[in-house]
């Protein structure tokens, strides 16, 4: 038997329907903010992220799927989103727009070779924003709001916002030197690894998942020592947006994101949840303004944001937040013989195209065995057609969950439905659940009725 591949996944059942529930979330918040839909290949030049994550990152040098195509061409499947919105945005001279900033966002799968574990699959789904063509500190925490809310909209309440300033080049380059002064003298007590990153890039010794614990890391040099004045009001104007946004953050220096194109602003937004594990980061990100001029575009200041779905899942699922996912259909259509077979078939489209959630029976199984495939499927309403009623116009329809019968007028049933559909909805709970979850215009247990 073929089996799927290591650290990759089968999404099915009521998990992708939680899955599709995410997106349809990230979609219509997106759409409130005004960003763009983009979608980028799952194949690159392998140069694009040499060029962008950095050759010292564990990214390019470790977890990447390299390869060469029939052709010769040095080919990888893409480990993140950002550098392939970037070569879009270049390539397709989106820079010379008149309404910059451009505002996108992207939802897809990524590839990373590493060893699977929770929360960290070979085969991921991430979803990612960007704004490029503008360097207002506006932007930096638009970015960091919209992803808060979009976490809080999926039902998530522990959340907490780590920030933190790189600063400008000048700054980085001054902070780098005095973390290879720092570390050059202890560099042996350090892991192999860490000793390639001292001379390349001394900021991912900082992101070592080796020596996360070692105390030379925790009491190394912190980046906001070394900001000039420009940089460090530039900080503090992030700040004061993220308190206009009313969200709350704490500055923490030891975030650094491990990827070589990040300066100024960078973050990371962690999930407060048991049972997560150490590692509870939910995403991150930070502003990338020399990347676009590294792959040969015009000089364009960028900020960013990028979040794995499954990791975003797995948080809901701790906290027990529970999500609207539909489960039932409206109405199951049963027959006995090939023409009411027909009719049902007919009616099924019709009330499809009506709004409904329909379904009926492809197996020619009996009436009993129909009824169980009603129940497997929690049928709010079963019908069973028969030759009698069809001659006469009418239809025979059963409430499941009462058991009443009634016998409508064909004509009649699209009305019916819908007057029978939104009572029910009525007679729960105001937000629609069955929890009595609401009071007034706001809803206390996560049933996201209100949203």
């Amino acid at each position: 038997m073929i089996q799927k591949q290591k650290g990759c996944n089968d999404i099915y059942g009521k998990d992708a329907k939680i899955w599709k529930y995410i997106d349809s979330v990230i979609d219509a918040v997106m759409e409130k903010y005004n960003y763009t839909y983009i979608r980028t290949p799952l194949i690159e030049a392998t140069e694009l992220f040499h060029r962008t994550i950095g050759t010292s990152t564990d990214i390019v040098t470790k977890e990447t799927y390299d390869f060469t195509d029939r052709g010769g061409r040095k080919i990888t499947l893409r480990p993140e989103g950002t550098a392939g919105v970037v070569r879009s945005f270049i390539e397709n001279k989106m820079y010379g727009d008149a309404s910059l900033p451009l505002k996108v966002y992207y939802n897809g799968t990524m590839y990373r070779y590493e060893r699977p574990q929770s929360g960290r699959d070979r085969e991921l789904t991430q979803f990612g924003m960007e704004i490029l063509g503008s360097d207002d500190p506006l932007c930096d925490a638009e970015i960091i709001s919209l992803a808060v809310n979009i976490y809080q909209m999926l039902g998530l309440k522990e959340i907490k916002v780590n920030i933190n300033s790189l600063g400008d080049d000048a700054s980085r380059l001054k902070y780098r030197e005095e973390l290879i002064k720092y570390f050059k003298p202890h560099i042996n007590d350090l892991c192999e690894d860490c000793k390639e990153r001292l001379e390349k890039n001394p900021l991912r010794i900082l992101d070592c998942k080796v020596d996360a614990e070692n105390p030379l890391l925790k009491n190394a040099p912190k980046t906001l020592d070394y900001l000039n004045e420009e940089s460090r009001d530039r900080f503090e104007k992030v700040q004061e947006y993220l308190d206009i946004f009313q969200v709350k953050y704490e500055i923490n220096p030891n975030i650094v994101r491990g990827l070589d194109y990040y300066n100024h602003t960078v973050f990371e937004i962690e999930a407060k949840v048991s049972g997560f594990g150490s590692n509870n980061v939910l995403g991150g990100g930070g502003r990338y303004n020399g990347l676009c001029k590294q792959l040969g575009g015009p000089d364009t200041p960028c900020i960013g944001f990028a979040c794995g779905i499954g990791r975003l899942k797995t948080a809901l699922e701790l906290e027990k937040v529970k999500l609207p996912i539909t489960e039932t259909i409206d109405l199951f259509l049963l027959y006995v013989n090939d023409e009411e077979k027909k009719y049902a078939a007919y009616l099924s489209q019709e009330l499809r195209l009506a709004g409904f959630i329909v379904d009926t029976e492809y197996n020619n199984r009996s009436l009993k065995a129909q009824f169980k495939q009603a129940d497997r499927l929690q049928a709010k309403y079963t019908a069973v057609l028969n030759s009698t009623d069809l001659n006469n116009n009418e239809i025979k329809i059963k409430n499941n969950k009462t058991k009443e019968e009634e016998i409508i007028s064909l004509d009649a049933i699209i009305y019916y439905l819908d007057e029978k559909l939104n009572t029910n909805l009525d007679d729960e709970d105001e937000c629609g659940c069955e929890d009595e979850c609401c009071t007034d215009d706001h809803c206390d247990k996560n049933c996201h009725c209100h949203h």
